[in-house]
């Protein structure tokens, strides 16, 4: 389960300085998608329902997975494994993706 020092340090480790040369997207993406893939390898995920109710957005793919009537189990994998943006974003520096609460799409931002 997530916690709130590990998304204060998993933000702090991904800020980027302004007075620096800013990383692509793209590693940032993969770096991302590690660390989560590292943190699953450790113990579930937060559910949707949990993540949403801490305050964290959840994307369109997951929201729909969230209203599903379906047990807590079934919501804590990480869906962006499987998601076309995911793709995108660790292979183009600014992939046509637009949706909100998607991490991917907040990394070619920056």
């Amino acid at each position: 389960m997530r916690d709130a020092n590990w998304d204060r340090e998993f933000s702090r480790i991904l800020a980027e300085p302004a007075e620096e040369e800013h990383a692509p997207s793209s590693l940032k993406a993969r770096l991302y998608t590690a660390l989560v893939r590292e943190q699953q390898a450790s113990g579930p995920l937060a559910s949707l329902d949990t993540t949403a109710a801490a305050g964290h957005g959840v994307c369109v793919f997951e929201k729909l997975v969230q209203i599903v009537p379906v047990g807590e189990r079934l919501k804590e994998p990480f869906f962006c494994g499987v998601c076309h943006a995911r793709i995108l974003g660790e292979y183009l520096d600014r992939p046509p993706i637009f949706w909100s609460n998607c991490p991917y799409v907040a990394f070619k931002k920056s």
